[in-house]
């Protein structure tokens, strides 16, 4: 029984047979996750779990975890951890500081990605396979152990298509909102989604209560399909009409990620196809500089990004440039790839103590 793995009313259905009081039920969970202990025999011990409860965590639990391979610091502040997976691969985590109050975790919920999205770097790994939940969970716990202020966000925005392992994602969002799980409001999880239409459908109608970031990158059909592929599977029509729906029963903006990049979508036409597109649709923007190691595509000049926000104000809707940090040590949006390069590689805790 994998402690790490199991959402409130699982814990619950599994530890049924002992007839723990659901009391005795949230010390368990709350032990694994508020807690963060870091075995089984410490969280079997809490105070008011039952001796008969204690003695069957201890026959038959267990807490797996990641190792972490390396912390490492950029001149911004963020910090890209690197994890080897029991079950194999490596993924990446990023600690990103809010202001000096707070972090918000950017966790990996696949190793690699299938969509190939054209200038990101996890795509041109490929896709090895989705993560369970207690993988995604152990990032956070891990990240936090260490953190010197509390972890209040966390969003889906690393290595993966989290939409593609629904099952796994979801659950563990549903931990890390769990008030005796990670306590963390469900408006402050993100799960970003370059537009698989199916998923985001059933998230819509699964009434969840976290965000989608849905990232568009153009609103010309053509354009986006050079850099998004998914746009061949999930057409632009397809992926408004899904963004229409959520909207509609949120009752709020839905986030547009629009990846800027120099001397491709950033002309008053790709303003006027947004707006097109999102005709009677409440929206926000995000814009987020394209970072490509590749050279291939290139940031916009800041003439060119304040000329576009200029062509965006036909959009009447709010416009924001989402800071991508971390660039120098493979921590920014596109370019988590598992890779050990640039900035201060951090010791552990311990060995600093």
């Amino acid at each position: 029984m994998n402690l790490k793995q199991l959402s409130l009313p699982e814990l619950e259905e599994a530890l049924a047979p002992f007839s723990p009081s659901p009391t005795a039920v949230r010390k368990v969970f709350a032990a694994v996750f508020a807690h963060g202990k870091g075995s089984v025999e410490e969280v079997a011990n809490s105070p008011q779990v039952p001796r008969r409860v204690a003695d069957h965590l201890k026959a038959h639990g267990e807490m797996p975890s990641l190792q972490i391979v390396e912390r490492r610091r950029a001149d911004d502040g963020f910090v890209k951890y690197l994890f080897d997976s029991p079950l194999g691969g490596r993924v990446e985590a990023v600690r990103i500081p809010i202001f000096d109050e707070k972090y918000v975790v950017c966790v990996s919920s696949q190793v690699g990605c299938a969509l190939a999205c054209d200038f990101c770097m996890t795509g041109k790994l490929g896709f090895k396979r989705n993560l369970q939940t207690w993988e995604i969970l152990d990032q956070v716990l891990q990240v936090r152990a260490e953190a010197d202020r509390p972890v209040r966000g966390v969003v889906f925005m690393g290595m993966g298509e989290p939409l593609l392992n629904y099952k796994e994602t979801v659950r563990a969002a549903g931990i890390l909102s769990n008030p005796a799980g990670f306590s963390i409001a469900g408006t402050a999880i993100t799960f970003s989604t370059a537009g698989h239409v199916p998923a985001i459908r059933r998230y819509t109608r699964e009434g969840l209560p976290y965000r989608l970031a849905f990232s568009v990158t153009s609103a010309i059909a053509e354009k986006r399909a050079q850099v998004l592929p998914i746009e061949k599977t999930h057409p632009l029509p397809e992926l408004i009409e899904a963004i229409r729906e959520y909207s509609q029963v949120r009752r709020e903006r839905a986030m547009i990620a629009y990846v800027a990049i120099r001397g491709f979508n950033l002309e008053r036409e790709d303003a006027e196809a947004l707006k097109t597109a999102f005709e009677g649709i409440p929206i926000k923007v995000d814009l987020i500089d394209v970072t490509d190691p590749t050279g291939k595509y290139q940031p916009p000049t800041a003439e060119e990004l304040s000329a576009f926000r200029d062509y965006l104000q036909i959009l009447k809707a709010p416009v924001a440039r989402r800071y991508s940090g971390g660039k120098e040590i493979g921590a920014a949006c596109g370019t988590l790839a598992a890779t050990q390069y640039g900035g201060t590689v951090m010791p552990s805790p311990s060995q600093t103590s």
